[in-house]
């Protein structure tokens, strides 16, 4: 041990102690291509390669943005790794791939071990739930940089499809249905005006809202949902023209990436399932209709785009994995674009 090193605010045994706290939440995820254990300079993953013929490699990387401020506010650290991980995974997913493995990195202003292990046992949660070994990761000690009371993090992963079953948008035509696949809530986007319009810091986050069933920060703090079993599971069986990961941007900038430069995404607002809390958001703050819709995902987190034949299976399919999918608009011929109507 450096006491050098510690009287810089720098603790090397609070970052051993961490390892070992998080051990358990970490082992728990390793599927059978993880090649040896934590401590290692970089993690070991064997692929199974068994009716791949080409294989791909697809990754993501994201963060949780300012919705940790409502971590360390409520003092509540294990979920939002479920966020870094689900903004990572969810992404791969648009390219049909399925998760292998996932690394993350957290910043810390003081590691305090029992926190630093909440906070990774929500990515082994959501890397458990996904299928996705969680094989390595880096917790960093920065005094002076962050407060003691606050962090950052961020996410890697990697996944893999076969080449000839990679989703092209070009595949997308007119006549093609588009089906919505419910979010949990705000997800991990769009906190910076959140925090804003619920005066986040100021307010209290016990405050209890009849609308929302709940308190205002147990709402905002409710993890990004996971779409990996159930995408997967569409996957094998449905041949799925296109799919868009609903983040930053809400349905304008998000549901054009999983189109061509010669089609239209026709959505019917009224058959967008808007969940309370954008209806809140949208009335504290003022917001404008477009504004809710080009920020937020409003309720939708995944759009999947299908031909038309295949529409009652892949809701068959999806609502045997748990979702409640629905439909909410058509592909039309015109300039790459989205049409709400």
């Amino acid at each position: 041990m450096s006491n050098s090193y510690k009287s810089a605010g720098v603790d090397v045994e609070a970052g051993y102690r961490a390892v070992e706290l998080m051990k358990a939440s970490v082992e728990k995820t390793f599927t059978k291509g993880v090649l040896g254990g934590l401590g290692g300079f970089g993690g070991l993953f064997e692929l199974d390669l068994q009716g791949i013929q080409n294989p791909v490699l697809v990754s993501g990387t994201d963060g949780v943005g300012t919705k940790l401020k409502l971590a360390f506010l409520q003092d509540k650290h294990d979920t939002i790794g479920i966020d870094c991980v689900a903004m990572c995974v969810n992404d791969v997913l648009c390219a049909g791939a399925r998760p292998l493995f996932f690394l993350d990195y957290v910043a810390v202003g003081k590691n305090i071990p029992e926190k630093v292990a909440q906070i990774v046992s929500g990515v082994a949660d959501a890397c458990e739930q996904s299928g996705c070994a969680l094989v390595g990761g880096e917790t960093a000690e920065m005094p002076d940089f962050y407060h003691e009371d606050e962090y950052d993090m961020a996410g890697f992963t990697v996944g893999i499809v076969d080449k000839n079953k990679i989703l092209d948008n070009k595949n997308v035509q007119a006549g093609n249905k588009i089906i919505a696949l419910p979010s949990s809530g705000v997800h991990s986007n769009g906190f910076s005006l959140v925090r804003k319009i619920f005066n986040i810091g100021e307010c209290d986050l016990n405050e209890h809202f009849e609308e929302l069933g709940k308190t205002i920060g147990e709402e905002l703090l409710t993890p990004t949902k996971l779409y990996v079993k159930p995408i997967v599971e569409l996957l094998k069986e449905v041949e799925v023209k296109s799919i868009a990961h609903i983040t930053g941007g809400g349905f304008y900038e998000n549901i054009p990436r999983a189109l061509n430069d010669n089609v239209v995404a026709r959505i019917e607002k009224e058959k967008v399932q808007v969940l309370p809390i954008f209806n809140l958001i949208a009335q504290k703050g003022n917001i404008s209709e477009e504004d809710m819709f080009g920020t937020f995902n409003m309720g939708v987190g995944m759009i999947v785009i299908v031909d038309e034949n295949d529409v009652t299976k892949t809701l068959e399919i999806l609502e045997a994995q748990g979702e409640k999918p629905y439909l909410i608009g058509e592909i039309i011929a015109g300039q790459k674009g989205i049409e709400l109507c």
